[in-house]
């Protein structure tokens, strides 16, 4: 992987978001029905927070698992939004920065996703997953196999 490349060619560009006045009801449903782990929050076009499964996760700690309290547990999802629980003052970047930038700060935070702006509107999202899987798409050459046979 070229570390220098811009952003915009390992960023995933088809997003599924909310706005802040949704309900967690509708989160739950995105996150039960998509292989996604962040779903950013989205006034108009504008970035404005971001909801990781991880957020969630904590969020739904307090429900209780029994099938009686499920209208319980059901009525909470619909009485918080996302704004509640979502993450604001995001370290943002845009398509032409470079991912290297992107890895500085995957190394130097705790979150795994980063949205990626434009013109102060969402156009992206470069999760760790998306590193992963560029590195896992490179082929290996046999002289490079080769090379560091000897290391």
């Amino acid at each position: 992987m070229n570390v220098l490349a811009p952003i915009k060619s390992i960023m995933s560009d088809k997003l599924i978001t909310v706005t802040p006045k949704d309900k967690l009801i509708e989160v739950k449903a995105i996150f039960d029905n998509h292989n996604i782990h962040h779903i950013p929050v989205v006034r108009f076009k504008e970035m404005v927070g971001l909801i990781s499964k991880t957020d969630f996760i904590y969020f739904l700690r307090g429900f209780n698992r029994n099938d009686e309290d499920r209208f319980v547990n059901e009525a909470r999802l619909r009485a918080y939004t996302a704004e509640d629980i979502m993450t604001k003052g995001l370290a943002k970047l845009s398509p032409t920065d470079r991912i290297n930038v992107a890895l500085d700060i995957f190394l130097n935070n705790r979150f795994h996703a980063i949205p990626v702006v434009e013109n102060e509107e969402l156009v992206g999202i470069v999760t760790t997953h998306d590193i992963i899987k560029a590195l896992a798409a490179e082929k290996v050459t046999p002289e490079q196999i080769l090379e560091n046979k000897h290391l």
